[in-house]
């Protein structure tokens, strides 16, 4: 019995404890009841107080107008300026084969030549025939003069010689074929037959090439083919050379890779030392000429599957915007279109960012 009063005493004595001395959380909050969730308590500020998502520091950047003198780096391959491979227009025999490999030859230049004994006969025929009948066509000439022949037998003559000087026309352009000379200057690459080969249009005799001038060709994506003239200059650099090269655009391919989405640009510069080679690999800085742009650095790009985005901020709220970029360096990035001046652009921060969060600026950055 005795026990179960002192049980009862300290219960009565741990209510009149919490009666005294813990007062209730509604009486610690001045007599107001607790928001109920989703709401803000009175007093509370939209954004800051309870039962609001808190908003984010972040550093911000606005945008601004400026002037480029952006460039793109490609690469690009040497071509020659003129190759052929040199063949024969006939058939037959090769007697002469006067080339030296790796030589400089000049425009016209006999390379080679083919067996034409026939083709000579022929002619020396033809030359004895064309005499004779010049001889006939004279006295017939005379006769027709006094009337002892008719004008049907004096032109007979006179046809007679006309078409001998056709064959005769013939039989030399046969023999013009049985030669194969230089249709530019350029130098001789390796041959491909020997002396006394029996050689067929279908077979090459060597390669002719000229590198002087020479030309460089590279492709750029199809975006920035309305920024590169015919005219312009570009600078080359070679692998394992700091000498810089300078070259002229001299056309644009009319059409667009389908698949890669590029067009091909050709350029021409002089190689008179000889030193550029055709089908060197080469390094291109494409200059793009001064234009209005909108720079923003690469850390506020945020890539998708669509493209690119930024984030913006719009009435303290984060705003998804997608945006087309143009070149980049390694700190900025042009941004084409997406963007107009005087939007704010998150620049931290992005890892966390989500569409519609509370932000608030701790700090605006500067490109320049």
């Amino acid at each position: 019995m005795k026990s179960i009063l002192i049980v009862a005493v300290l219960i009565i004595a741990m209510i009149l404890a919490k009666i005294f001395f813990f007062p209730s959380k509604v009486e610690k909050a001045g007599g107001q009841m607790p928001a109920a969730p989703g709401k803000t308590m009175a007093g509370g500020s939209p954004g800051g107080g309870p039962g609001a998502a808190p908003a984010m520091r972040v550093d911000i950047l606005v945008a601004q107008e400026s002037m480029s003198e952006g460039e793109i780096v490609a690469t690009g391959s040497m071509v020659a300026n003129e190759s052929v491979d040199l063949r024969s227009e006939v058939s037959g025999l090769l007697t002469a084969l006067n080339i030296k490999e790796g030589s400089y030859v000049n425009k016209g230049q006999l390379i080679a030549k083919i067996k034409d004994s026939d083709l000579r006969a022929s002619l020396k025929k033809l030359e004895y025939e064309a005499e004779l009948a010049q001889q006939i066509e004279a006295r017939q000439k005379k006769l027709l003069d006094i009337n002892a022949i008719s004008k049907e037998e004096y032109d007979i003559a006179l046809n007679k010689i006309n078409t001998l000087s056709a064959d005769r026309e013939l039989l030399e352009v046969s023999l013009r074929q049985t030669e194969v000379r230089a249709p530019f200057s350029g130098r001789i690459g390796f041959k491909n037959i020997s002396l006394g080969a029996y050689v067929t249009p279908t077979m090459s005799i060597a390669t002719l090439v000229q590198t002087n001038p020479i030309k460089m060709d590279f492709t750029v994506p199809e975006k920035y083919s309305s920024r590169i003239k015919v005219g312009s200059k570009v600078s080359i650099n070679l692998d394992g050379s700091d000498k810089p090269y300078s070259a002229t655009v001299v056309a644009l391919d009319p059409t667009v890779d389908q698949t890669l989405r590029t067009i091909k640009v050709r350029t021409s510069l002089p190689n008179s030392n000889g030193e550029l080679l055709p089908g060197m690999f080469v390094r291109v800085n494409v200059p793009l000429g001064a234009h209005k742009t909108i720079k923003v650095p690469t850390e506020a790009i945020i890539p998708f599957a669509g493209g690119k985005k930024v984030f913006l901020v719009k009435n303290g709220m984060s705003v998804e915007r997608a945006i087309t970029s143009g070149t980049r360096t390694d700190k900025l990035l042009e941004v084409t279109s997406g963007l107009d001046v005087g939007d704010t652009i998150v620049v931290s921060g992005l890892m966390n960012i989500k569409e519609g969060q509370p932000i608030l600026a701790q700090k605006t950055i500067s490109v320049e």
